[in-house]
């Protein structure tokens, strides 16, 4: 029986509003509208941003690109209420299906910056490239499997399984390529926008020294004063007997859109660990483009995955700058979707970059090791110990096993997976006494 993907031209110029000739459509493309957008909140600037198109891609015949266009996301159930970002550019999303079988795709959009894949079944290889508009295709990039996520039986998530978000800048055109078998695979493109919210806030300096007047803001802050503060956490002058925290941008910083959380966040009764990660995005991006790479992270978690929330706690940039992740306090024990198995007792700390093959900059490793200290000081541990963490299933540590692990951890310390990359995970132990001597100057 043929394949109802097997459309003829003829039939999928019916079905297509815009002519295929005009795009140099190979098969067919069928758009399919989720429910309308809702009403903008008011205040907000008017632009286009994350609605949510499926697209359903017939078979391609040749080397033509599809026509694919980037739509707003919808917002979930509080999109009509403040809780939208005032200030940033909303994200624009779009998604195409790539039938059993196929191993070759290539789609025109009408612009991007981020890609994912998502599939059900088995892993498949799934390799990239992309073109600027008038520029020359980039070599192919294998995307990898993205090992983050929530632990099993947490309640988050789709099902779906999913490759690591791909920032490739500024493109329009991408082709893909797929080995081995794959089942409801699904291609994902976003532009997070260019914009940063708050651009005439001035946050207050960042403290990169234990000093009298170091930042002592209350250890239990809450989602809703990560909503109404400023920008960037200001620094109080305190009596401590604990590493301070350091300098971190909240939510609102990086522009997120809290009607896309899905439900009350979860806490932890104790925190025995720091994982750290790796986003496995490029290295060369620029300062602004920070915002926008965190709220693609955001609407891919979960849009695409539907996690309840962004995964990591917090994320460092190159720059040397950390940024709240998951919202519930930056202050407070956040359960994340970071490490499977170990999200029931740690933090989970992603720097932005990819260092398997490039040492990740000064900068970040002194503020990770700022957040590590902050963190595992206020918990009572060492940052440079280790000891024993139970897991809750990992796919190298069962279930109600009790390993001695780093305090101070990298993904693969629990995971099979290359993450945090290669050169973060050997600059760990000079992370750990970093770290280690801020929290005993503290003590």
């Amino acid at each position: 029986m043929t394949s109802p993907l097997r459309l003829s031209v003829d039939r999928a110029r019916r079905l297509v509003a815009r002519p295929a000739a005009a795009v140099g459509l190979a098969g067919a493309l069928v758009l399919a509208p989720l429910p309308a957008l809702a009403a903008p909140a008011a205040g907000l600037q008017a632009a286009a941003g994350p609605t949510a198109y499926a697209v359903h891609v017939a078979a391609a015949r040749g080397g033509g690109l599809e026509p694919l266009s980037l739509r707003p996301d919808p917002g979930g159930p509080a999109a009509r209420g403040p809780q939208r970002p005032r200030g940033a550019d909303p994200v624009r999303a779009a998604s195409a299906a790539v039938a059993r079988g196929q191993v070759r795709r290539g789609w025109r959009t009408d612009g991007f910056r981020q890609v994912g894949v998502t599939w059900r079944g088995g892993e498949p290889g799934v390799s990239i490239r992309t073109r600027a508009a008038g520029g020359a295709w980039t070599p192919w990039t294998t995307l990898e499997h993205l090992h983050d996520g929530p632990s099993s039986g947490a309640g988050e998530g789709n099902g779906r399984h999913a490759t690591e978000l791909r920032w490739v800048g500024d493109a329009r055109d991408l082709q893909l390529r797929v080995r081995g078998a794959h089942r409801g695979l699904r291609v994902v493109v976003i532009d997070p926008g260019t914009a940063a919210p708050g651009s005439t806030a001035r946050p207050a300096a960042a403290r990169t020294t234990p000093t009298a007047a170091t930042a002592a803001t209350a250890a239990t802050g809450t989602a809703a004063t990560s909503a109404t503060s400023s920008a960037t956490a200001s620094a109080r002058p305190a009596r401590r007997t604990r590493a301070p925290r350091p300098e971190v941008r909240l939510r609102r910083a990086w522009g997120a859109d809290e009607s896309w959380r899905d439900g009350a966040p979860r806490y932890n009764t104790r925190l025995d660990q720091v994982h750290v990660h790796h986003t496995v995005n490029s290295n060369d991006y620029r300062r602004a483009d920070v915002a926008p790479m965190i709220r693609g992270i955001y609407r891919y978690h979960t849009q695409s995955l539907g996690w309840s929330d962004i995964g990591y706690n917090f994320l460092v940039d190159r720059f040397g700058r950390a940024w709240e992740g998951r919202a519930g306090g930056w202050g407070r024990k956040v359960r994340g979707a970071h490490t499977l198995g170990f999200n029931e007792n740690s933090t989970g700390v992603a720097v932005i970059g990819n260092f398997e093959q490039v040492r990740v900059p000064r900068a970040a490793r002194w503020t990770l090791a700022q957040l590590v200290a902050w963190k595992l000081d206020a918990a009572g541990h060492r940052p440079g110990g280790t000891g024993r963490v139970w897991s809750h299933g990992s796919d190298r540590y069962p279930r109600g096993s009790r390993p001695r692990l780093p305090r101070t951890a990298g993904h693969r310390d629990t995971n099979q997976t290359a993450c945090p990359g290669r050169l973060l995970y050997a600059d760990l132990g000079g992370i750990r006494r970093a770290a280690q001597r801020r929290a005993d100057r503290w003590s």
